[in-house]
């Protein structure tokens, strides 16, 4: 009863994780206007780091072992620059165009395979390639075909966003999602923590006013602890396609809620470069096999497959 029930909420969960994030970025947005970058990370994965620990605490007598803390500080390294990156180029940047640049790290991924397993991307890899190149050119490149340092950087942080996926690849088998993603984070706020007590002032004027709390509060209880979860739980009843698609809306929510709430522009242009990396996104993720008989799909070459 337990197993159906998961099933049966696997999906909803997806969704309502791709919702909350799409929902961060114009949050993000307007909390940077008084709380510097390496500061909202820190106070956004220390808190995810403390509530997933508490929220799994009895693997902490039965499941741990000391290599997941170096395990965790690789992942949380990668996953500290790819944010870094990100937020200072949301920073410089539209919430609705950092939202669609980040999500090429879906495209980046099977390339970044190949040079380091030598597995060689398929058809519909190079078909995302193409796709999303043109995309980043229309959402990206000025009337003069310069790049915003806002874009450059949003850009550099899906290339880390991949590297973090295929660190996870290597480090992770084995190893319970739950506990690691602790030490992951734990390992993010550190390095955030650090560079912050470095290069910036601590914000105490923040905890000082409601209008900045409750969405740090919404950033690191919400976006990052609770939407982590429901992408766990989420991924554990679906197929690998479904939740691929699923998790992919939260570009296009990213968008929806930016021009709603932010007042991002909307031009003509904008929205064929972010309909383009959708489909690259998609494309990348499913190789379409949602638009294909069941039966064809069981005759393909498991080369063909990535």
């Amino acid at each position: 009863m337990k197993s159906n029930l998961s099933r049966r909420m696997a999906k909803p969960m997806l969704f309502l994780a791709a919702f909350i994030w799409g929902t961060s970025f114009f949050i993000m947005k307007n909390t940077l206007d008084s709380t510097p970058v390496f500061w909202l990370l820190t106070f956004r994965f220390g808190t995810g780091a403390i509530l997933l620990g508490l929220f799994c605490w009895k693997k902490w007598s039965t499941v741990f072992k000391k290599d997941y803390v170096w395990r965790g500080a690789i992942l949380g390294a990668f996953l500290y620059l790819a944010y870094t990156a990100q937020t200072f180029g949301l920073v410089y940047t539209t919430p609705s165009k950092n939202a669609f640049l980040t999500s090429i790290y879906c495209v980046l991924v099977p390339f970044l395979y190949w040079w380091l397993a030598k597995q060689r991307p398929d058809r519909y890899n190079i078909l995302a390639a193409l796709l999303c190149v043109a995309g980043v050119g229309l959402v990206s490149l000025t009337g003069d075909f310069t790049i915003t340092i806002g874009d450059l950087l949003t850009l550099v942080s899906a290339l880390f966003y991949a590297l973090h996926i295929v660190a996870v690849n290597k480090l992770s088998p084995g190893k319970d999602v739950y506990l690691i993603t602790v030490f992951q984070f734990a390992g993010t706020a550190v390095l955030s923590l650090v560079s912050a007590a470095l290069f910036q002032p601590f914000p105490a004027a923040i905890f000082s006013q409601a209008q900045v709390l409750l969405p740090l509060a919404y950033l690191c209880v919400v976006c990052t602890t609770v939407a982590l979860l429901f992408q766990n739980v989420g991924q554990v009843g679906s197929d690998p396609s479904s939740a691929s698609v699923i998790l992919s809306l939260e570009s296009v929510f990213g968008v929806l809620f930016s021009v709603l709430f932010y007042g991002d522009p909307v031009t003509p242009r904008l929205m064929a470069g972010f309909a383009l990396i959708f489909v690259a996104v998609i494309c990348s993720e499913t190789k379409f096999s949602f638009l294909r008989p069941k039966h064809s799909l069981s005759k393909e070459q498991p080369a063909d497959s990535f």
